[in-house]
């Protein structure tokens, strides 16, 4: 056969159509078949988990929810919001005086011994008394219901003090009505003397009928049997305000209960003064009704605060989104912390097995009879008590949660290495003269992560949950920091669980999604590292 007459033939087969199909499936080049790498086929796995994609998508809403919201809102985690209130506050008190009241003179000494004496004394009617029955003293009548108390001991004749029954209030703030002004006064007043000098001055004084004391055209001073007192330091009462109490409490003294209404210099507007009677003690209680600046606590949801304020009067949204960033970022931290160690210490224990290995596993089984919740009620009362600042307690609860963590994982990945280690690659390695610590954490580790990934995800949730119930039984994050944990914290109070959903029940909610979620995609890693899933 000519060259002509092959090439001839080699076309006429190779137009043919079985020539055409060998063609067609060759493996050239850019027709090769194409093989996916184990990691894409993970990942395929996974994606088709559609459970496992409802789970991957609620993590993702909760971390741009407690990250990005955190950026976004217009309120600070412990910004506080307030709301304007009209509130009964306690003004003053009045109540007619039956007792004596007492006042020591200058360097002396009218201690509660000695005025119990005095007290007996004047029930039995008598002008003498002792003390112990070491000093003497002498009861002296200035007026009515007025009395001065004279040392008599040795034959010494030294005046301690008074005792009265109408009580001197001063007209002006800056006037000092010392002992020598009051004991002048409640002797002119009870012996209805015009007026009076007190020992040691030389000015005169004068007394109106009514009890009023002047200097020249001034008044000082006034005398009544009430005693009429402002419960606030910085309010000081006027003697006509006064005299208008004692007026209503004298006219309404049967019904134990009165109003009083004082216009001011503001037009249509009068201040409401509130008075009750306490009967048990006859002292009368004044409120004044004010505006003031309250804590906006437990307001409903509204345009400014879309979840409404909590106990403190906070941004209930804003709170939210800053606890799911402390609670997730408590999950992962004690996670990456229990993981570290479970590794290192199951990796050692799984490679040399032997006496390591007992040693290793005997530590874990001290942990897992450790009593956590005990502890962690000691070490919170503890911290309660030295005053550990919120942040650093956070740090201390993380490390201790991680240090407490471990013990599952070291099971885990021992339990791993144990199979891997007799395995053809660790024999090759071993004859390649790589070190122990290569052997361990660049051979063996590595084929432990998906089962590690696996067993961190779904411990996330659990880590989560521990940290939200440690924060709802108050030892575990504090205020101001918030977490979802101790956000739960404020249904303790029945009224508040009952009265207000919007405390509890989106903390409650995000809580559970987050763990489910964590828990959905672990299942659908494991799912999807599991090579002998049917799909």
């Amino acid at each position: 056969m000519t060259d002509k007459n092959q090439n001839e033939l080699v076309e006429e087969v190779s137009s043919s159509p079985a020539a055409a199909d060998a063609e067609q499936f060759s493996l050239n080049d850019d027709r090769r078949v194409k093989v996916l790498s184990p990691g894409a086929m993970v990942a395929k796995r996974f994606f088709r988990n559609r459970l496992a994609m409802v789970g991957l998508f609620i993590l993702i809403a909760m971390f741009l929810f407690s990250f990005l919201g955190g950026l976004i809102s217009p309120y600070k985690e412990d910004q506080l919001f307030y709301r304007t209130m009209v509130l009964k506050k306690d003004y003053a008190s009045a109540t007619e005086n039956v007792e004596y009241r007492f006042m020591a003179s200058p360097e002396q000494t009218f201690d509660g011994l000695t005025q119990a004496q005095f007290l007996v004394a004047m029930e039995k009617h008598e002008n003498t008394f002792k003390v112990r029955n070491e000093k003497n003293y002498r009861i002296d009548a200035e007026g009515t219901d007025f009395y001065s108390v004279y040392e008599t001991t040795g034959g010494a004749n030294t005046l301690i003090g008074i005792a009265f029954m109408n009580m001197i209030s001063v007209s002006d703030p800056t006037f000092n009505a010392d002992f020598a002004f009051t004991f002048a006064a409640q002797k002119a007043f009870t012996n209805g003397t015009a007026t009076f000098t007190p020992a040691g001055s030389t000015e005169v004084y004068t007394v109106a009928e009514d009890g009023v004391i002047s200097l020249g055209e001034s008044e000082v001073a006034y005398i009544s049997r009430y005693i009429v007192q402002a419960l606030m330091p910085d309010v000081f009462l006027t003697r006509e305000f006064k005299d208008q109490i004692i007026e209503i409490i004298v006219e309404n003294d049967a019904a134990g209960e009165a109003v009083l209404e004082i216009p001011t210099e503001e037009e249509g507007v009068t201040l409401e003064y509130f008075f009750t009677k306490n009967k048990n003690n006859n002292i009368w209680s004044i409120r004044q009704e004010q505006e003031s600046q309250v804590y906006d606590t437990y307001s409903g949801p509204s345009k400014a605060h879309w979840l409404g304020t909590d106990g403190y009067g906070m941004d209930m949204l804003t709170r939210l989104m800053y606890g799911g960033r402390v609670s997730l970022m408590i999950g992962f931290i004690v996670e990456i912390i229990s993981t570290v160690l479970g590794v290192i210490l199951g990796g050692i224990s799984g490679y040399f097995g032997g006496w390591v290995d007992n040693l290793i596993m005997r530590i874990v089984d001290i942990f897992y009879c450790i009593p956590s919740l005990p502890i962690f009620i000691i070490l919170g009362t503890a911290m309660d008590n030295t005053g550990v600042p919120p942040k650093i307690r956070m740090i201390y609860l993380m490390l201790i949660l991680g240090f407490l963590g471990w013990p599952g994982i070291a099971r885990l990945v021992r339990g791993q290495i144990l199979s891997l280690r007799e395995q053809e690659f660790m024999t090759a390695t071993e004859a390649c003269g790589l070190s122990v610590h290569r052997r361990i954490f660049k051979h063996l580790v590595p084929n432990v992560i998906p089962q590690l990934i696996v067993s961190c995800t779904m411990g996330l949730g659990g880590t989560i949950l521990t940290e939200a119930t440690l924060s709802f039984l108050g030892l575990g994050v504090r205020f101001p920091f918030a977490s979802w944990g101790n956000i739960i914290n404020d249904v303790n109070d029945t009224f508040v669980l009952t009265n207000y959903w919007f405390i509890w029940i989106p903390a409650g909610t995000l809580l559970l999604l987050t763990v489910l979620a964590f828990n959905i995609l672990g299942d659908g890693l494991r799912d999807a590292f599991d090579p002998k899933m049917k799909r």
